[in-house]
């Protein structure tokens, strides 16, 4: 039987579950709190200053990323790397990522090569809160047919 690993994702919380019999088994739960902190709790001084290129203008830097950002592309390496430690494993042989919309976006540019092959199912939902019978049911009935 090829097992079907699951990750339903949001910025706070990832839960992985297995499903090699049809039924979800809910393996591992990554938590990141950090994702609901308030922007000025993420950041620990006031910006940096500069001067203008051209005059004796002064101003405040921006970040190029914010902090809420940030925090949320740390959490998408953390899930990338759990899956590619998991995949080297071969603790499954197939893939399917739902996650809120920003954060499936943040996967996939972190996804290896390695992983994105054994993807079969992508979506841009956030059903990280749901109970394990209502996930399966958003997951394409095909994914648990297939060996």
């Amino acid at each position: 039987m090829r097992t079907l690993w699951i990750v339903a994702a949001d910025s706070s919380a990832c839960r992985i579950f297995a499903a090699d019999t049809g039924e979800l088994r809910e393996l591992e739960v990554l938590s990141h709190p950090e994702a609901r902190l308030r922007e000025q709790e993420l950041v620990s001084d006031l910006p940096g200053r500069t001067f203008d290129s051209a005059g004796p203008g002064r101003h405040a830097k921006e970040a190029e990323v914010s902090p809420k950002k940030h925090e949320a592309i740390q959490f998408a390496g953390r899930i990338v790397q759990r899956l590619e430690a998991a995949r080297a494993g071969h603790e499954f042989e197939r893939l399917a990522i739902v996650a809120a919309p920003e954060l499936l976006g943040l996967l996939r540019d972190k996804l290896t090569p390695g992983l994105r092959a054994l993807v079969v199912h992508e979506a841009d939902k956030n059903i990280t809160r749901l109970d394990p019978k209502d996930i399966r049911s958003r997951i394409p009935e095909e994914l648990f047919g297939r060996r």
